[in-house]
């Protein structure tokens, strides 16, 4: 037995309480060892678990960290659509808006009087000069024709017995004179009845298209009235009033464009006929009659239209498009693609001169074949990283256009 059996069995024998109160503090004793005991286990295995949870995700941290960087700069490369600088022909305008109208354009009044029998053309109908349009009633023009052939044949008839007496001296000269008037004046009323007659019959009096129409079947028309409005589309002019300053410079056979503003598509091929001479001094202008060369059958006279007279060309120009021009308060400058990597942009300060349907001419600042950023370049800063987006790429956020439907 051991000296602490021996104690606690010579404690028991002499005072049995005291030896149950020591038994219970051993027992709590124990118990707080164990607990002390379990809980350092516990937190061994959460320092473990907490620091596998570190390690794995500090991996995990390096590479996200690894994808992010990539995403920030695929990011930070703005996108981009560029085109390559190009020498064409541009040209300098004069650019002014009118009504082209057409220069033979007529109504045809009534020389008669009467009532209109038949109609033989409708408006929109393409006509020959001295075609038929309409005829009138003839029926008092036709009795007064054959009362001034009567008149006339009984004057030629006293005119030839006048001339035979006087040529015998058997009537006076004054007598033979009053014949040879009376002859005379016969004549000239049957040839005035002739043309009344020939006035009820309406011609035209020069190849066009009947533009309209004022009469109808039946109606009575008087002396003055309008009966058609004949209007040849051949050619088609436009006058324009220019400063004198635009003027200058200017000559007749100069070429001109004429574009259509109901339909920027339609354009037709024109020139200068004609420079008036003087100055309106009422409005300091010079009118200029601008002619088509070749009318087109969708342009009808009275269309508005823009015209742009040429002044200048220059062939072999340095052009970009409008788009990729940036303007400050006292420079121009363009953005272009390049660097070693081919993915940075250099902003270039840029003179510029003609403008052409959309095409600027660039005078100094750039060469032939740079590749200029159209697109995209208004957050571009000097040697930005950006991504040039092809075709494809460019159309991809566009939505598609709606499916016709059938009215």
């Amino acid at each position: 037995m051991s000296d602490e059996e021996t104690r606690v069995a010579a404690v028991e024998a002499a005072d049995p309480a005291a030896a149950g109160a020591e038994a219970g503090d051993r027992a709590r004793a124990g118990r707080r060892r164990r607990a002390r005991w379990i809980s350092a286990l516990a937190a061994v295995v959460v320092v473990a678990v907490v620091a596998v949870v570190l390690l794995a995700g500090g991996a995990s941290d390096a590479n996200g960290a690894e994808d992010g960087d990539a995403v920030a700069e695929e990011e930070a490369a703005v996108p981009v659509e560029v085109v390559t600088a190009t020498r064409e022909t541009v040209s300098a305008y004069i650019s002014a808006t009118a009504n082209l109208v057409a220069e033979n354009d007529v109504t045809v009044l009534a020389e008669s009087e009467g009532r209109v029998t038949s109609l033989a053309v409708d408006e929109g109908r393409v006509v020959r000069r001295g075609e038929v349009l309409a005829r009138l009633d003839p029926s008092d023009e036709e009795i007064a024709l054959k009362k001034a052939q009567l008149r006339d044949a009984n004057a030629q008839l006293a005119y030839e017995r006048g001339r035979d007496l006087f040529e015998r001296e058997l009537i006076s000269r004054e007598e033979n004179d009053r014949v040879t008037v009376e002859h005379q004046i016969a004549r000239q009323e049957l040839a005035e009845s002739e043309w009344a007659l020939a006035q009820t019959v309406i011609k035209a009096p020069f190849g066009g298209r009947v533009t309209a129409r004022h009469i109808q079947l039946g109606q009575h028309v008087r002396l003055g009235d309008p009966l058609f409005q004949i209007t040849d589309f051949d050619p088609l002019i436009a006058r324009i009033y220019l400063s004198e300053g635009d003027v200058v410079g200017l000559a007749p056979g100069t070429e001109a464009t004429i574009r259509l503003n109901a339909g920027p598509q339609i354009e037709l091929r024109g020139r200068i006929r004609q420079i008036s001479p003087v100055v309106d001094t009422a409005t300091g202008t010079v009118k200029v009659t601008v002619e088509a060369t070749e009318p087109s059958g969708d342009v009808r006279p009275g269309s508005f239209v823009s015209i742009h007279v040429v002044r200048e060309e220059r062939p072999n120009a340095l052009v970009v498009p409008r788009e990729a021009i940036l303007r400050e308060l006292q420079s121009t400058h363009v953005f272009t693609v390049g660097g070693e990597d081919g993915e940075t942009v250099t902003k270039r300060a840029v003179s510029l001169g003609i403008e052409d349907a959309g095409r600027v001419e660039v005078i100094a600042g750039l060469e032939a074949g740079a590749r200029v950023v159209i697109a995209g370049q208004g957050s571009l800063e000097d040697g930005a990283r950006v991504r040039v987006l092809d075709a494809a790429d460019a159309t991809a956020g566009e939505p598609e256009p709606a499916a016709a439907t059938a009215p």
